[in-house]
């Protein structure tokens, strides 16, 4: 047969008038129309049944004595290799047998396409055609399935003898593949180009077809649990239009299996010991689309524990003392899953002891009469084990003893399971390595002795955060931080981050050595310098409020108390400049409350802050970047006054607690509060509070989700007068747009913050994306500062100069002419400890270009003057 692509672009670059034939043909040998007389196809066969060997010449009469064997047709083999392949020898009897089994032993090297004998009065000649060279592989239609995964998997490629075996099973293996991806419905037609120099170039065309998913699965002999509910427990999903982007509904026979099991494991949790599936059949449909899956069941009867008891040959385990410990009571319903979460206690806790190698198994005891199921946790007798040795394995960057001073065993030291999993958890909270990070445990050169070994993949620990805007006013906006948490793989960190617009410029350099001289004592600084220019934009001019310099460095130094409890001692001094455009806010010399408002005013000034503070921390988190059980306690307080200019005392808490509950998820607690307490009064004035608008404490978006930006709290809200109610020329009603009002938060003395979250578990898939979700709840508020002197509207008017743009508090202009009058009202507000809560979702997400946090919120709770923001976003990247 001629194939159907003899005229395809790709064939015709064949030389010498290739001719493309299929090798699905079960004709012998194919005459061409138009080809040369001496080219010819090559016998081929049905790729999914047995070759059917070409027609050959029968051989003659048997009885002739072997004069000579030739070789004729040979090419690229030489005629004695062809010789040495069969049995024929000058000197023998040739009989019809020696013919047959030299043309079987021919055709099983699969090297020729056509062979004959000829017997001319014991002059042998064998005639031979051989096998074509592949010159080239060729896959069309191949979409979901490129080359470089399907060339390596098949036995054909360029420059090898073309066989029929390898051509059939190659297009078996094209299949598997695509079955393997959920194509069952995939076909593979090959086709043979013929090319001179007895060349031939192999085309396998592809039809893949659509990905065959679930279509059903039913559940056959269920009586005790709905098939929903047992659909539910199957990693397999049915497909429906509600699962467009889930994995789980493409058809897989190793996830049927593993199907099976997980039904097995349900019932077992369930007490049901005896229960079994009969059978699982997945049935594909006519056309080839979808799978029909059906489970057969049996339920049997549901047990209850019988007789539990501990029964240990270690002389530090007491039997019966155990045994009246164990969670697992008479009476309760069997539960194969606390039978084996009590296996892994048991083998934990000889752990601890000293028994690496403690071997716990539990025997069951089934009573079919009273339906009970008796389970004694036998615990062999084990020798103590000791650590031989610990290994670092894989660290390419990171220095070996960054991750040895991690383990809280050392070599020499008895073997505690708690103290390995202490290390683990020390060594994933460094943040270098993989998440799925274990320390192994192998035995030693003695029966007691072990070997720890912790086999690290290195992964980036630098992060990279940057980000840019354009504002009207501020021009181009450039944020960015570096950070290398593994400096020079000495597990140091060093960091510089970066604020820069028109009218903002902030610099922070920071290094940070958690084992000074190698011993367990931290050291870290931190040098910054903060500018700010806050603005007000009157027409086209720019008027600046006020100026703050900042210039200042932090010094810390941490030392363990215990395993889990830490001292950290710091000092930090400050200079702040605050300055006030005097040509638009001051009267006579001095700051106009009028112009500026109190809280501007109270902040002009210079000085310095020294202060000495510390911070009591208890971390039992098992992960410090991404913990899924554990507690963090952290105290802190800090004196400002030794030296300087402020004085003040203040004292913070922070708590959380993390908890798995069952099934990936995880639910955490936190809980923060603060005070601070002025030590010097600053004024007789009950309206200035003695603690500094820059010390107080603040809410507002990252801390509580929500609200924007100190969004919470005690504020000043200016509102400007442009509703002419009355309509006699001058405005007396406040706009009802925020975007108008000049908000200014005062924060607060006092604070507290709270929030639960539950973190969801998703698919593989979305794991493998580093997707991680969660729902949350936050509450807060921060208050108690002395009420601020503010504006009515009788007495507030200030006028804009119609020569220079400016604010001032003349009604005329510098050419006597009447300036524009403005007007406005301010409202204290916000000044309460009644909590603030929102609800919301936020999604983690490790993106190719770094973390990425979305959150949306929902406030359910507010005061008056809260700023509520409904949608928040923070991205960085990693290197």
């Amino acid at each position: 047969m001629i194939g159907r692509n003899a005229g395809r672009a790709r064939i015709r670059n064949a030389k010498a008038s290739p001719l493309c034939v299929s090798l699905l043909a079960t004709s012998a040998l194919v005459a061409v129309p138009g080809a040369a007389s001496a080219q010819a196809v090559a016998p081929v066969a049905q790729p999914a049944a047995p070759a059917a060997p070409a027609p050959v010449l029968a051989p003659a009469p048997a009885g002739d004595v072997i004069r000579t064997v030739t070789v004729q047709g040979s090419q690229r083999l030489e005629p004695d290799t062809i010789l040495s392949y069969i049995r024929l020898r000058p000197g023998q009897t040739y009989t019809q047998a020696l013919g047959d089994q030299a043309l079987k032993d021919l055709y099983a090297t699969e090297l020729f396409a056509d062979v004959s004998i000829r017997n001319n009065a014991g002059d042998v000649v064998v005639q031979v055609k051989e096998n074509p060279v592949i010159n080239r592989i060729i896959l069309e239609g191949n979409k979901r399935l490129k080359e470089d995964k399907i060339l390596p998997e098949i036995k054909l490629a360029a420059r090898q003898i073309f066989t029929r075996s390898k051509v059939r099973a190659d297009v078996a293996r094209i299949i598997e593949l695509y079955k393997r991806q959920g194509r069952f419905a995939a076909t593979v037609e090959p086709k043979m180009v013929m090319l001179d120099q007895n060349r031939v170039d192999i085309v396998f065309e592809i039809s893949e077809g659509p990905k065959s998913k679930v279509r059903q699965i039913n559940i056959i002999g269920n009586e005790k649990f709905s098939d929903g509910k047992l659909r539910g427990e199957m990693v397999t999903k049915q497909a429906r239009f509600f699962r467009l982007f889930s994995s789980g509904t493409s058809y897989d026979p190793d996830r049927l299996a593993f199907d099976q099991q997980k039904l097995r494991q349900f019932y077992l949790t369930e007490g049901y010991a005896d229960f079994r599936v009969v059978s699982a059949v997945a049935e594909l449909t006519p056309d080839k689309r979808d799978f029909i899956i059906t489970y057969v069941v049996e339920e049997g009867d549901r047990y209850k524990f019988g007789d539990v008891k501990v029964d240990s040959q270690l002389r530090d385990f007491d039997s019966d003392a155990m045994s009246k410990r164990l969670p697992i009571k008479q009476g309760d319903w069997y539960n194969a899953k606390m039978v084996e979460d009590q296996v892994d206690a048991l083998t934990e806790t000889a752990g601890a002891f000293g028994y690496a190698f403690a071997d716990v198994r539990p025997d069951f005891s089934r009573n079919k009469d009273d339906l009970t199921m008796s389970v004694t946790f036998r615990i062999a007798e084990a020798p103590r084990v000791y650590v031989e040795r610990v290994d670092v394995n894989g660290n390419t960057l990171t220095q070996d003893k960054v991750v040895r001073r991690e383990f809280r065993l050392a070599e020499g030291d008895a073997f505690n399971t708690f103290q390995v999993k202490r290390s683990t958890n020390r060594i994933k909270s460094l943040g270098y390595f993989q998440e799925k990070f274990e320390v192994e445990q192998k035995p030693g050169s003695a029966p007691d002795r072990i070997v720890l070994e912790a086999n690290v993949e290195e992964r980036p620990t630098g992060e990279l955060q940057l980000s840019a805007g354009f504002s009207s006013l501020e021009s181009f906006i450039f944020q960015g931080s570096i950070r290398q948490n593994n400096f020079r793989g000495r597990g140091q960190t060093i960091g510089l981050s970066v604020d820069y617009s028109r009218f903002t410029r902030a610099v922070q350099v920071s290094f940070t050595e958690p084992y000074v001289f190698d011993k367990n004592i931290s050291l870290g600084v931190d040098v910054y310098r903060r500018d700010l220019n806050s603005f007000n934009q009157f027409n086209s001019n720019r008027n600046t409020t006020y100026k703050q310099a900042t210039t200042g460095f932090s010094a810390r130094v941490g030392v363990p108390l215990t395993e889990y409890m830490s001292l950290i001692g710091r000092y930090t001094f400050n200079l702040d400049d605050v300055t006030l455009d005097q040509g638009t806010f001051y009267v006579n010399g001095q700051c106009s409350i009028l112009l500026a408002g109190r809280y501007l005013c109270d902040a002009i000034g210079k000085r310095t802050s020294s202060i000495l503070g510390a911070s009591l921390v208890y971390d039992t988190l098992d992960n410090r970047l991404r913990p899924s059980r554990g507690t963090q306690l952290v105290l802190s307080g800090d004196v400002a006054g030794l030296g300087g200019s402020v004085k003040y005392a203040r004292l913070t808490a922070n708590a959380s607690k993390f908890w798995p509950v069952g099934g990936g998820f995880i639910f955490s607690l936190r809980g923060e509060g603060g005070i601070i307490k002025a030590l010097a009064s600053r004024s007789n004035d009950p309206t200035i509070d003695d603690v500094r608008l820059t010390d107080r404490f603040f809410l507002g978006e990252p801390q509580i989700r929500g609200f924007d930006i100190r969004g919470v709290g005690p504020r000043v809200l200016r509102k400007f007068l442009t509703i002419d109610s009355n309509n006699d020329g001058t405005p007396d009603t406040a706009s009802t747009d925020r975007n108008q009002w000049v908000d200014d938060a005062l924060g607060g003395k006092y604070y507290y913050l709270t929030r639960a979250e539950l973190e969801i578990p998703l698919g593989s898939g979305a794991r493998e994306l580093g997707l991680r979700p969660s729902i949350y709840v936050d509450a807060g508020a921060v208050w108690g500062i002395s009420n601020p002197l503010t504006q009515n509207p009788n007495n507030v008017v200030y006028y804009t100069d119609k020569l220079t743009g400016k604010i001032t508090d003349s009604p005329t202009a510098s050419d006597g002419t009447a300036n524009t009058a403005t007007r406005y009202i301010e409202e204290y507000v916000g000044d309460t400890l009644s909590p603030r809560v929102s609800v919301g979702i936020g999604v983690n997400w490790n993106s190719p270009f770094g973390p990425f946090r979305l959150d949306f919120a929902k406030v359910l709770k507010k005061a008056n003057g809260d700023d509520p923001k409904t949608f928040t976003f923070n991205v960085g990247t990693q290197f």
